[in-house]
């Protein structure tokens, strides 16, 4: 026998998600050895089956997994971040599945199909219950994806995701990182808490962040500030600012090519320069092949170079009346009504 049971359906686990069972002789706790052999039933891993009807969703996969994880081990990385509410953690990289990684502290399973082991320390108050499973904290799934990376702008993008749904915040992945000396990849994961932005609505914007400093050479924008007129009324939000040269950053990907979104783009780009900010839209197929937009922000900083300071009529700073989002703290403190209007930007993610 494997050394690992799945046991019986965990109390919590959402009912449209099927829980792996082991086939039986008599069938009365779940199917018997010939009924495996069938149509009617999918092997998940050693020894274990849920009915073929199961969908193969991303959190089907994950539960998968997660019934093979022992007494103390739990569900890590991107599949943790997932089930505890991170919409863009799908679970797939350049069209490819990612294994669901299950954090141990021996060698008690090993990996199989579509499942992956991690023996790095894992203290009993890093795991937690979640809709019946035990999944790491969001911090501790976060720096494994960040450690684990194949390269670094992709840890970024995790940390900007996990921050985009309030799952864990720059100060909480610092703090982890402080306690985490040592670890293999510790030294990416301060690198990353420096670049991390908590208000990144999309993985594209994250990926034009780093393209405007690290091949444009300009200082890094930040991302979603609300810009206003010298009145305090809300001009826009855009995907990137820079607020000491007066640029703003765009990306249009191929929605923005429906003829109403498209007016919208421009109604938008005229009311920046009506305030004197220059915008600069990214296109679709520029994320991989940048140059054309770098030449456009490096001439887009150049007008706004020779834009007067009296042309200036916008600013950062926030009306009384106007109820901040930026960080990972302000939007956790808002209402459930609150969330519904304000945060209403998360219907599209995913």
């Amino acid at each position: 026998m494997p050394p690992y049971s799945p046991g019986p359906r965990p109390l919590g686990l959402p009912t449209e998600l099927s829980w792996p069972v082991r086939a039986a002789e008599s069938g009365r706790t779940g199917p018997t050895r010939m009924q495996v052999r069938g149509r009617a039933w999918r092997r998940t891993s050693r020894g274990l089956y849920v009915p073929a009807a199961a969908a193969r969703t991303v959190e089907q996969r994950i539960v998968e997994a997660a019934a093979v994880t022992p007494a103390y081990g739990a569900v890590t990385g991107w599949a943790a971040l997932r089930w505890l509410g991170g919409s863009w953690f799908d679970g797939t990289h350049a069209g490819e599945e990612l294994p669901v990684t299950i954090a141990l502290m021996d060698s008690s399973i090993r990996p199989q199909a579509g499942i992956a082991i991690s023996e790095e320390r894992l203290d009993p108050t890093e795991i937690q219950a979640s809709r019946g499973l035990r999944v790491t904290t969001a911090a501790y799934a976060l720096l494994f994806e960040i450690r684990h990376a194949p390269f670094e702008d992709r840890a970024v993008v995790s940390a900007d995701m996990a921050a985009y749904d309030d799952l864990v915040s720059r100060d909480e992945l610092a703090l982890l990182v402080a306690r985490s000396r040592g670890w293999d990849g510790i030294g990416r994961g301060r690198r990353v808490v420096a670049l991390m932005e908590e208000n990144s609505w999309s993985p594209t914007e994250v990926t034009m962040r780093a393209i405007w400093s690290r091949e444009a050479g300009l200082p890094c924008p930040v991302a979603n500030r609300p810009v206003f007129d010298l009145d305090g009324r809300h001009v826009a939000t855009p995907d990137l600012i820079d607020p000491s040269a007066g640029v703003v950053g765009e990306y249009d990907s191929e929605l923005h090519l429906d003829s109403v979104r498209r007016r919208r783009d421009l109604e938008r780009q005229e009311r920046y320069r009506a305030v004197g900010l220059e915008p600069v839209a990214m296109v679709t197929g520029e994320l991989s092949g940048p140059w054309s937009f770098v030449a456009r922000l490096r001439a887009a900083y150049a007008r706004a170079a020779r834009t007067p300071t009296s042309a200036r009529r916008w600013t950062l700073d926030q009306p009384d009346w106007w109820v901040p989002t930026e960080t990972v703290a302000q939007r956790r403190a808002l209402s459930a009504d609150q969330q519904a209007v304000l945060l209403r930007y998360r219907l599209r993610a995913g």
